[in-house]
């Protein structure tokens, strides 16, 4: 018997849904499946946010610009694509803190902003005698009583004080989603900071035992490797390698999803320019707000009006190595939001990636925007630039203008975790599951905001749809038939 081709649409080209559509088309391959997929991109190009300018001999990121090397699923798809040969690992080097004016060594032994070694964090100048006082409360606290979520912000506050969490924490952990901690959901981004101190009740004691022990420093080096990896051609570059490896005719660029309505053999998708495809099985590798005005008949999708997405920008400087006078002995900082700076962050790339400059070239990668501060991105290139040296300036002297900039804008690109959001997705999810049977989410919106992550959802999405179809098409009876034989 020859089973029925069952159609997949994979909406949406950034990681999340190349991932899918690669590893479905390795599943179709070599399990010789009856299926076929299309990937529907609404813009010109696949990739996302992974975007890189080559120029003048400078790799520059416009978006991501690494990775953890701990979150292996990325270095096996690299591996897959035939890119492993192009990963590299940061340079290690101090790291700051801008605080009250001064730029502060982030202090040794902390761990995402927590302390775990007492003399560091005794002898910061990061925060005054009380701060400090109100922090070591932390060793008597009790455990916070069980809930099912809670802000980051204040679980964070409760045990080591405000000043802690304003010069240290927030600048650290805001930053990776642009986000105000005070908002941001414990159990949807760093839910292991509440197992810790559910089993130890102190974080600091508890972030102290469940560290790893760190290996012991080979002597004469000075210099490490760090952990994190990012390719030696870009980011970009790891894009195009697994487009390299689809079937062309399968990808649909240039093409915005309107409407999708349920059938009662699928799925009807209505593009832009008029066109329909037909889908057993979708998934929506979308922004949450875009998923939503795709399915807006169904008002259980309607929580994501009201899930914010911030706006962020990075500003790329290139400078002559002696442009920068007062070269400071690190890869960079991070602002306290007490500071009155308008950008949030800056990393000396050139120090930090090797490959990104060349010789005798420095490269700064600063970032402006965060939840409650996004009008800065609006500004023209040329008034952002002028804000960022200006920052600059107070902590570096620059005597020369930048050979170039680039600044490269993410509007509403970077959603926000806000407290409940597990528990939203798992409602929307069940009601997936009961009234559009075959959709699925992955993506940035969803279950990580990092690249590792969005490829760990596009294999979840693989299982998700190949389980889905074998249980619910002729396929299964298809691949037993196979196996009989």
């Amino acid at each position: 018997m020859e089973a029925e081709t069952q159609k997949i649409v994979i909406i949406g080209g950034g990681i999340a849904g190349m991932t899918t559509a690669f590893y479905l088309q390795k599943n179709i391959h070599e399990r010789n499946l009856p299926m076929e997929i299309k990937l529907v991109e609404a813009s010109h190009r696949l990739g996302g946010k992974m975007q890189t300018v080559i120029r003048d001999g400078f790799t520059i990121e416009r978006g991501p610009d690494s990775f953890l090397a701990r979150k292996t699923s990325m270095i096996r798809l690299a591996k897959e694509v035939g890119m492993e040969h192009q990963l590299v690992p940061n340079a290690t080097g101090k790291s700051f803190v801008l605080a009250n004016e001064e730029l502060h060594s982030m202090p040794g032994g902390s761990i995402m902003g927590i302390p775990t070694e007492i003399g560091p964090f005794i002898t910061t100048g990061l925060f005054s005698i009380p701060g400090k006082l109100r922090a070591a409360l932390d060793f008597i606290l009790p455990r916070s009583e069980s809930e099912k979520d809670q802000a980051l912000g204040g679980f964070f506050r409760r045990r080591l004080g405000n000043e802690v969490v304003e010069n240290l924490i927030e600048p650290l952990l805001s930053g990776i989603y642009a986000g105000d901690i005070d908002q941001m959901s414990l159990m949807s981004t760093f839910p292991q900071f509440y197992e810790v101190e559910q089993k130890y009740r102190s974080l600091i004691l508890g972030m102290k035992k469940a560290a790893p022990v760190q290996p012991k420093k080979p002597e004469n080096n000075d210099k490490k490797n760090g952990g994190f990896l990012t390719f030696k051609t870009g980011l970009q570059s790891f894009a195009e390698a697994i487009e390299a490896k689809l079937n062309p005719d399968s990808i649909l660029k240039g093409h915005r999803v309107e409407k999708i309505t349920k059938t009662n053999k699928g799925y009807e998708i209505y593009l832009n320019n008029g066109e329909t495809l037909f889908a057993h099985c979708i998934v929506a590798a979308t922004p949450h707000k875009i998923t939503q005005s795709m399915f807006s008949q169904y008002s259980f999708f309607d929580p994501f009006k009201s899930v914010p997405a911030t706006s962020v920008a990075t500003v790329a400087l290139a400078f002559p190595k002696e442009a920068i006078q007062h070269d400071i002995d690190g890869t960079g900082f991070v602002v306290s939001r007490n500071s009155d700076y308008s950008i949030t962050a800056c990393t000396w790339t050139h120090k930090k990636w090797l490959h990104s400059a060349p010789e005798g070239k420095a490269l700064l990668r600063c970032y402006v925007g965060r939840a409650g501060d996004e009008t800065i991105v609006d500004l023209s290139d040329d008034q952002i630039t002028k804000i960022v040296l200006d920052d600059l300036k107070k902590t570096m002297d620059i005597t020369m203008n930048p050979d170039f900039v680039v600044v490269s804008r993410w509007k509403n690109s970077m959603p926000q975790y806000t407290v409940g959001h597990k528990q939203r997705l798992e409602t929307i999810n069940k009601h997936l599951k009961e009234e559009l049977p075959g959709v699925f989410l992955a993506g940035a919106s969803y279950g990580g905001v990092g690249v590792p992550d969005c490829i760990d959802q596009g294999e979840a999405a693989v299982k998700a749809v190949l389980d889905f179809l074998n249980e619910n098409s002729t396929i299964g009876r298809f691949e037993r038939e196979k196996l009989e034989a």
